[in-house]
């Protein structure tokens, strides 16, 4: 059953500095931008907000530039945006895979970066690319901006240290020194939920992140200390048996998501070792 609309309430404010006392004196109020998965809430009377706050027009939310070595991306950027982009194609091409296999053309034109992160969901093929990054999560309310490592941005299924009164405003990434990978496995390669996705850097210090093994994004980082170390393969499988937790759903079997995880990082250290 479709959810009323008539029950529904939309705030569209003209400025960043609008958009945020809104936050802090009519709340709470839910940001939106894309709408991607809002629509699908809505379709299947599932939304449990019923007011929201309009991002899709404010400029300040937009913009890819390179600020003294970090990459600054902003938060209404479009997965269409980031595909087309020279400088993330340059600095950071694993986010340029992951965002060509979100979805079709029509959801990459409206999806953003900043949507994907506040959305939440372990199955957000963005984040395993974020989180072996090394991003910074920039937060802003009517107090100011306040910056949260990524790998910190999650507590739990669904839920993040952002308050009700603060929007996602940015991304920051970091020079990334290494090679980058990225894989993800689906019923189809885009246009359908992730089974499990893998971002993962091979450089000095060797990272490794998944999608849908657990109730968040998961960087593992035993695996990670043991592959650094020079351990053999098979022992670093070991040790991510250990630190994923894949459940059974619709999309999957928790021991098949088990298996595709030890394949994934098979993959990734032979497609990034020296020739």
């Amino acid at each position: 059953m479709r959810t009323a609309v008539s029950r529904l309430s939309l705030f569209r404010p003209r400025t960043l500095r609008d958009a945020l006392v809104m936050l802090r004196d009519e709340g709470p109020i839910s940001p939106l931008a894309g709408c991607t998965d809002i629509y699908v809430g809505l379709q299947f009377g599932t939304l449990p907000e019923t007011r929201f706050l309009d991002l899709w027009p404010l400029q300040e939310l937009r913009g890819i530039a390179d600020d003294r070595g970090t990459l600054r991306i902003g938060a209404l950027t479009t997965y269409t945006e980031l595909i087309q982009s020279a400088l993330v194609r340059r600095r950071i091409p694993m986010l340029v895979a992951a965002s060509r296999e979100i979805g079709g053309r029509q959801i990459q034109h409206r999806a953003t970066l900043g949507g994907n992160i506040a959305n939440a969901s372990p199955a957000g093929d963005s984040l395993p690319v974020l989180a072996v990054a090394n991003a910074t999560v920039v937060l802003v309310s009517t107090d100011g901006e306040r910056r949260v490592a990524f790998n910190e941005f999650y507590t739990g299924y669904r839920t993040t240290v952002r308050r009700a009164d603060e929007i996602v405003m940015a991304i920051e990434v970091p020079r990334i020194e290494g090679r980058q990978y990225w894989r993800k496995v689906g019923t189809r390669r885009a246009q359908a939920i992730s089974k499990v996705m893998c971002a993962a850097v091979r450089g000095p210090e060797v990272r490794v992140a998944l999608g849908s093994v657990g109730p968040t994004v998961l960087r593992l980082r035993r695996t990670e200390r043991v592959l650094t170390a020079g351990s053999p393969l098979k022992q670093a499988q070991a040790v991510m048996r250990g630190e994923i937790a894949p459940i059974d759903d619709v999309r999957s079997t928790a021991d098949y998501r088990r298996q595709v995880s030890m394949n994934l990082l098979a993959d990734f250290w032979y497609a990034t070792r020296k020739t």
